[in-house]
């Protein structure tokens, strides 16, 4: 039987000063005035709309809070400090609330970041990308590697001792040594978390009319194979594909979104997931993608509401919990997705009996083979 998870708030900012050539994100290049109270005005419309119309949403509380985007940290700090108020004001936030911005360090002001954790951001996740210049180029990024320093040590001294970086390797001419070296640039700036992760070529992007040269798979199992023991030397345990956090230190509204918990979305394009435990129904919705749709069409940003057929719900657990290292547990399985642990049992059982799961007590985990084959393990249940 379905039973409600944990609520997060997902808030979509969809503008960058550039658009990057790998990104398939809902961003857009910033062509004009940067329309930020209309896209707030239209963010609160947007939360109170969700909030009166959807009767599952009445009196839970909101476990995180993440903005992402796009680029939020181009927006002002008091912008964000108009939308907590009203979110404080129209919704019960949790006491122990963790609030991501996403920040990108070719925008980055020393008054900004203070300003940012004045009015209630407590973990700050830096798109770095790469310390090296050539590399940073060939991405499209707007900042150098001496910018990347200057942002993070801007961020601690602003007081965010809560610090994720975004790293790629894969990059470009990339060799094996230059990943590492970015890996060692990086922990030596203390994060408390690590997002460490391919490069991949995504369709509607420039990479993908236009491809670079990558390095080739032999090099990347090098990569990937002294990342990863570089990492854990670090004290960096990786719980899930590409995060690595410093004990105590993972992101609790990725962590929620892996287990199949609830996520309301407000912003242009942001993806939501709720479940209604009276119906027995879990559904996605998207909002509007184009950002002056969204800010102007004030009768509904809907763009599309689906709902998870009971028969996939858990293909649909299973893609995102097996990510996490840890794995989960069977009671978990049969309160998020709604449907009894024996409709998959059998193929845990044959994917046990090939060392790719394991059941222990009970907790279902990919082992370490099955981790490094987590596709495979996933098309099992197709």
């Amino acid at each position: 039987m379905l039973e409600l998870p944990p609520l997060s708030l997902y808030i979509h900012i969809p503008w960058c000063v550039r658009k990057c050539p790998y990104c398939d994100f809902n961003s857009h290049k910033i062509e004009q005035t940067l329309p930020e109270q209309e896209y707030i005005t239209a963010l609160c419309e947007d939360f109170d709309a969700e909030m009166s119309q959807r009767e599952i949403l009445s009196g839970r509380e909101i476990a995180s809070i993440f903005i992402g985007g796009g680029t939020p940290s181009l927006f002002d700090a008091s912008s964000f400090e108009r939308l907590f108020e009203h979110l404080n004001s129209n919704a019960k936030l949790a006491k122990d609330l963790e609030i991501t911005l996403e920040a990108n360090p070719g925008t980055v002001e020393a008054r900004k970041f203070r300003e940012f954790r004045e009015v209630g951001f407590n973990r700050l996740s830096l798109g770095i990308q790469s310390f090296n210049d050539a590399h940073l180029s060939s991405l499209g990024r707007i900042h150098d590697g001496a910018q990347a320093s200057a942002a993070i040590d801007i961020a601690h001294k602003a007081g965010f001792d809560n610090l994720n970086l975004d790293l790629m390797h894969g990059l470009p001419s990339q060799s094996p040594q230059q990943a590492l070296d970015d890996l060692h640039a990086a922990m030596a700036v203390n994060p408390a978390h690590l997002s460490w992760y391919q490069l991949t070529i995504e369709p509607n992007t420039e990479f993908y009319r236009r491809p670079p040269v990558l390095p080739e798979e032999p090099l990347l199992l090098e990569m990937q194979d002294q990342g990863l023991q570089l990492l854990q030397e670090n004290g960096f345990n990786r719980y899930e594909v590409s995060a690595y956090a410093q004990p105590g230190k993972q992101c609790s509204h990725n962590l929620n979104y892996w287990r199949f918990g609830d996520y309301l979305g407000i912003g242009a394009g942001a993806h939501g997931k709720l479940t209604d435990i009276n119906t027995d129904t879990v559904y996605r919705s998207r909002k509007l993608k184009q950002p002056s749709h969204y800010i102007h069409n004030t009768v509904n940003r809907e763009a599309e509401r689906n709902e998870i057929k009971l028969e996939d719900r858990a293909l649909e657990f299973l893609l995102n919990a097996l990510r996490i290292r840890s794995g989960f547990s069977i009671a978990l399985f049969e309160s998020r997705a709604g449907v009894p642990f024996s409709t998959i049992r059998k193929k845990v059982e044959y994917l046990v009996s090939n060392d790719l799961l394991s059941i222990t007590g009970s907790t279902v985990a990919t082992t370490q083979i099955g981790y490094s084959l987590l596709n495979s393990v996933l098309e099992e249940f197709l």
